[in-house]
This record gives structure tokens, sequence and C-alpha cells, in this order.
């Protein structure tokens, strides 16, 4: 019995680890999604010093997943993923407020907006979210997120310019 649940665990493993071609292959992407793969890398906000936004973009799910760390290593840290859900692109943010809103993304090179969609963990009807973002892509080193948030009946826009920092 026990031969037949090794071989049966081994068996389901398999498709899971088909072989490093398949492994490295980079799975199709809708056009939507493209302006923000060119994200990959570390960025920081213009003319703030030390005391400005770091942002760190990574690639992960063989080029399907894009996660943004913002300020990582701080109190105040927290991650996006941004995902192609067919032909739209999504995001899911963990905020530092304890709540993960999903906002729906449409746009192109030049610009991407993400609105609301649902969000979980909300403390409270009029507890702080966030419920919008627009990317400007500027050039390939040049970035503006103006992030929209809301408490109760009261929206604020933060917006981070962000330059692409160079390798040296």
């Amino acid at each position: 019995m026990k031969r037949i649940v090794w071989l049966l665990a081994a068996l389901l493993a398999v498709p899971c680890y088909a072989g490093d071609e398949a492994m490295q292959t980079e799975i199709k992407t809708p056009a939507s999604f493209e302006p923000l793969k060119a994200l990959v890398g570390e960025w920081r906000e213009v003319g703030k010093e030390e005391k400005g936004a770091v942002v760190h973009y990574e690639l992960l799910a063989a080029g399907t997943a894009l996660v943004e760390s913002m300020n990582p290593g701080t109190p105040h840290s927290m991650a996006t993923v941004y995902y192609p859900d067919g032909e739209n692109v999504m995001m899911t943010h963990f905020c530092s407020e304890g709540n993960q809103p999903r906002m729906l993304g449409t746009g192109d090179a030049k610009s991407m907006t993400f609105k609301l969609v649902d969000i979980t963990n909300l403390a409270s009807p009029g507890a702080g979210r966030m419920v919008g973002l627009v990317f400007t892509f500027t050039d390939k080193d040049h970035l503006t997120a103006a992030w929209t948030h809301k408490a109760g009946e009261k929206s604020e826009i933060y917006t981070f310019t962000m330059e692409r920092k160079k390798k040296v």
C-alpha cells in the first residue's frame, strides 16, 4: 500500500517538473501587460534621497506575475502583484493598512489606469484603502505612480515620481 501511495505522489508531481525547457519558457501575455514587465529592477523616488520611496519589481511565474515591493524591510512595506487575466491586467495590492484591494487595469505603453474591483479584509466600510492607481510611463527609466487613497468620504492622491536605479 505504501508503494502505491508513493507511486501516485511521484506521478502527480511529474507535471510540476516537466523539464528545464518548459520551466524556462515565458508564457505569452497580453500587450497591455508588456509595459509592466519592462519595470523589472529597482526604482527610487526622484529628489527625496534616503527619505524617498524605494520600489523593486521582479517577474515570477514564467513571466505572468510582476511583484512590486515598496519600501521593503520597513514597517510600512507593501507588495502589489500585477498579472494578466485573459486580455486584461489585474492587480492585488497588499497594503500596510492590512487590506487587499484588487483592481482592473486598462492602458497602453504610455499609461495604465487601475480601478477598484473589490477588496478583502476591509476593517469597516469607511476604513482607509487604495481605490486607484495611474502609471505614467515617461520613458524606460522614468515612471510616475499616482495612487488614490480613500478613507470615509475623503480621497487623496499620492504621487511618486520614480527613476530606475542604474547598475554600477
